[in-house]
């Protein structure tokens, strides 16, 4: 069960995060790599996840950490980590970047934060406790018709033929990506966000946060979301609509 501890303790990783990744953005020194899978990774996304992982050391015996940089500890406590989720945008200067975290129990995850230090923003939830932004609790929004509605997707390009077919019915479709859509759909300012593909790192603690306002998350078939696979998430009563037009595939 999470507890206020658990809360502040999110804040406090969230905190080692942020001073370390924000002095490192549009930093001229900024090292840059491609991974095996040709994501980019920067010298910033391991200093931060190796700074959550040494406080959650020091401070919270029998936790560990599962983080996209830096692998699993393989404790039954784990913090599921994505140090800079949005890294694309890190390196190039744009500021829609952050750390992802998430604190799971038993294959639960109950506490979730969400930092982005560029926008000055933080999103958190815990469950049964709610989401919330900036200390105010967010919902998502009622809207109920796909023709009035805002999609958003990371690569429209990767997403499955069907994304077209919502896309063409939607209001607006808008390519916010990564976090920030899925953020935007908590706080009722976007209806519809997707991923062609998500890691658990990229979706433990966004999934907790949309859950807690009032929406859903699935894969693509409508099942609980699944590394490897794609994502949907939407205020809930747009999701068997968009699943159907999606058609349940996970590739193009």
């Amino acid at each position: 069960m999470t507890n206020d501890a658990d809360l502040r303790f999110a804040h406090e990783l969230a905190d080692s995060a942020d001073a370390v990744t924000l002095p490192r953005f549009q930093a001229l020194d900024l090292r840059v790599e491609t991974k095996p899978d040709l994501s980019p990774v920067s010298d910033a996304d391991r200093a931060g996840e190796e700074a959550i992982r040494e406080l959650v050391a020091r401070s919270r015996r029998g936790e560990g950490v599962f983080g996209e940089e830096l692998g699993d500890d393989g404790t039954g406590v784990r913090w599921i980590v994505d140090p800079i989720d949005g890294t694309r945008n890190f390196v190039r200067g744009v500021p829609v970047w952050g750390t992802l975290l998430a604190l799971e129990r038993d294959g639960r995850v109950d506490c979730a934060v969400v930092s982005a230090p560029a926008l000055g923003r933080r999103w958190w939830a815990t469950r049964g406790g709610g989401a919330w932004a900036g200390g105010r609790r967010v919902r998502v929004s009622e809207v109920a018709r796909l023709e009035d509605a805002v999609a958003s997707t990371t690569s429209a390009a990767a997403m499955p033929r069907g994304w077209q077919s919502v896309a063409a019915r939607v209001w607006t479709d808008r390519g916010f990506g990564d976090f920030w859509q899925y953020c935007l759909l908590a706080e009722g300012a976007v209806d519809v966000a997707t991923d062609a593909t998500l890691e658990l790192w990229d979706y433990a603690a966004i999934a907790l946060l949309v859950a807690e306002a009032g929406g859903i998350c699935s894969t693509f078939a409508g099942g609980a979301p699944e590394p490897g696979h794609g994502f949907l998430a939407t205020n809930s009563a747009l999701h068997d609509e968009v699943l159907a037009l999606l058609g349940g595939g996970d590739s193009p």
